[in-house]
């Protein structure tokens, strides 16, 4: 059996990067990685927090998901700048285009990191480290960004490296290196291990990953049921997940989003799951692919994951009705506690809508769908959130 090679590559500050790298390209005189600086939220509704922060910001104290008020306090002078999520997009996909000149084997992880497969292909590399660092190199080169790359024989070993000393970095964690450069690490900085595990392993006198891969498994499943022995492979380097490559019709089409702060705001939510709806709403009519199911993903601020889907009568890709479906799931299946991240998928695709209709309800759907085709080109062109229905737009 071949030594699997994966590559894990994070784009570094990717949305103060991507930020940064339009305003120059736009003429904007300064770098603002180089000043205080933090993408954040709308201030004048005094919901603004930052997502992100930059280098200088950071050292004058601005944390991650703190209120604009609070780092203006901390750093006088700081740039606010809001974040555009079609330019992350755009910026994501054009990186993703990029990575495919070296392996069609390729898992989108998040909108800024992905996993490469490279495994079999050492005819045509025969150093992944020098390929590694001639990636990183030209990201920065073509695009204006840096980025780190973790270099493993598995997914979570390939992630952990990415995460090592930061940022423009390339970092291996091969098999023979886990026990003197993963093994001394706190526990908490293990993938997946969330605050409240980290705190009970603590308590427990767990206080490294090190310490982890040597407790008694048994002792971790009792405690911790399924996600003890999860928590002891990791520790122990043990992962035998796979890329999972996007295919040419998708399977399922889904979209989450990590929260910048745990949240259990019905009102908030609610915005996301609207702009959620129309992304996968709006991908699904362009591939003309009607969904069957829908689902919604949860996952908790201690790392917990659980989803509760809806079979649907009528398949759909409208996103008015993906998003009162979202609704009812998140009413009937949410238990209540701050997310940590929240996602729609579809999924149980057909070509075909099936359903049963009049003749004076299909001229009605058909005029629906040629406004909707009219409103997917213009959020194209302009980004989300510029054009919605009445009807999901808030009082």
């Amino acid at each position: 059996m071949k030594e699997r090679i994966i590559f894990h590559i994070d784009v570094n500050n990717a949305f103060l990067s991507w930020t940064a790298v339009d305003l120059l390209r736009k003429g904007y005189g300064v770098d603002i990685r180089t000043i205080p600086s933090v993408i954040g939220g709308d201030e004048e509704k005094r919901r603004g927090i930052v997502t992100a922060k930059s280098p200088v910001a950071k050292k004058m104290g601005v944390v991650t998901a703190e209120p604009l008020f609070m780092a203006r306090r901390k750093c006088p002078g700081l740039k606010v700048f809001r974040g555009d999520y079609a330019l992350y997009r755009q910026q994501s996909n054009q990186l993703y285009e990029y990575f495919c000149q070296f392996t069609d084997k390729i898992e989108r992880f998040s909108i800024d990191e992905c996993f490469l497969d490279m495994t079999g292909t050492s005819l045509l590399y025969s150093d992944y480290l020098s390929l590694a660092h001639r990636i990183k190199n030209e990201i920065y080169e073509k695009f204006g960004y840096t980025v780190n790359i973790g270099i493993a024989n598995n997914k979570l070993c390939a992630k952990m490296a990415s995460d090592f000393e930061k940022p423009n970095r390339v970092h291996t964690l091969f098999q023979n290196e886990i026990e003197t450069k993963m093994w001394p690490l706190s526990v908490k900085d293990l993938f997946m291990v969330g605050k409240s595990s980290s705190k009970q392993l603590m308590e427990m006198g767990i206080l490294t990953i090190g310490d982890l891969a040597k407790a008694d498994p048994h002792m971790l499943k009792r405690r911790f049921k399924s996600q003890g022995e999860l928590m002891h492979n990791y520790a122990n380097g043990i992962d035998y997940s796979l890329v999972s490559m996007d295919s040419s019709k998708s399977r399922s089409i889904s979209v989450s989003e990590t929260l910048a702060q745990d949240i259990d705001s019905i009102p908030i939510l609610k915005k996301i799951l609207l702009r959620q709806a129309d992304n996968v709403g709006r991908q699904a009519r362009k591939e003309k692919l009607f969904a069957k199911t829908v689902a919604l993903i949860f996952k908790t601020g201690d790392f917990v994951s659980y989803s509760h889907q809806m079979k649907l009568v009528n398949p759909t890709n409208v996103t008015e009705e993906i998003y009162k479906i979202s609704l009812l799931i998140l009413k009937n299946g949410w238990r209540g506690e701050p997310l940590r991240l929240i996602g729609i998928r579809l999924a149980d695709f057909t070509e075909e809508n099936h359903k049963q209709v009049s003749f004076f309800d299909q001229e009605k759907d058909l005029h629906s769908n040629q406004i909707q085709e009219v409103l997917d080109r213009i959020t194209e062109k302009y980004g989300d959130g510029v054009i919605l229905p009445a009807s999901l737009k808030e009082k």
